[in-house]
């Protein structure tokens, strides 16, 4: 692992950010990430989420919070003079990188949690993020053995596994020339005004996912000759990837990570 950080930088070099220009007029605005429209199809491949082999249990995540607070047990959020456990709830969500959390710990599948919640996997009109499941939670808060998906970035199984079939799906295979673009905002919101992107093989994007710069995995990651690009923005809970078709239903029919298409937003 200590390797990763200077291959990233010795097999990832910055490139200028004119590399972007065509995902600039594809999509425009790229403060959260580069949302493409289908090329020519597209599916949402949803971030991970865990739950603990002893169940999700009655307490939520903020009723454990407050009743450690109650304790002793847990520091109070403080930040000049205001109480902000005062002001809000504890979710359990997060933002940022996410890997499995270990032993006692399960992958939960978004179909399993909606069969179970009686909440569909995304509301109509709805794209993955904060607004899934709220019949999971409570008061906004979820229970304390789910280990929910995080906002911003995909999980490591599922960032490694997708690379893994757009590989498989690539002429050039491993090969393939590609570029990533972190937004602003993964980068401490310091630089508005030059994107950055770095280039490389598709062989080694897995490393990627440890780019000492950032918490994140790529806003987006596309084929230097755009057949197809995927976006992770940084708000949602789930990747769009757009390209050929043969790619997308590779994508919706496999058994490891987990994408579905929306019709209301392909």
């Amino acid at each position: 692992m200590s390797e990763i950080p200077a291959l990233v930088f010795t097999r990832w070099p910055l490139v200028s950010a004119g590399a972007a220009d065509w995902l600039v007029d594809l999509a425009g605005d790229g403060l959260t990430g580069f949302m493409p429209p289908p090329l020519p199809d597209a599916a949402w491949v949803l971030n991970a989420m865990y739950e603990h082999e002893n169940g999700p249990t009655d307490v939520s995540y903020d009723e454990y919070h407050r009743d450690g607070l109650d304790a002793g047990r847990t520091e109070p959020h403080i930040a000049g003079n205001i109480d902000l456990d005062s002001m809000g709830i504890i979710t359990g969500g997060g933002l940022g990188r996410n890997e499995h959390p270990g032993p006692g710990w399960r992958r939960l599948r978004w179909t399993e949690l909606a069969q179970r919640s009686g909440d569909p996997v995304v509301p109509d009109g709805s794209l993955p993020s904060y607004r899934c499941f709220p019949s999971a939670r409570k008061d906004g808060s979820w229970p304390i053995g789910i280990h929910p998906p995080t906002e911003g970035s995909l999980d490591r199984e599922t960032w490694n596994r997708l690379i893994a079939l757009l590989t498989a799906h690539a002429p050039a295979g491993a090969d393939t020339r590609c570029l990533a673009y972190y937004n602003p905002l993964m980068l401490g919101a310091i630089d508005f005004e030059n994107l950055h992107i770095r280039a490389g093989r598709l062989g080694d994007a897995e490393i990627l996912y440890d780019n000492p710069d950032t918490d994140f995995s790529p806003s987006n990651l596309w084929a230097e000759d755009h057949s197809w690009v995927l976006c992770t923005d940084y708000d949602l809970w789930a990747t769009k990837v757009a390209g050929p078709g043969p790619l997308v239903e590779a994508l919706v029919t496999d058994t490891e990570i987990e994408a579905v298409r929306l019709p209301w937003a392909p």
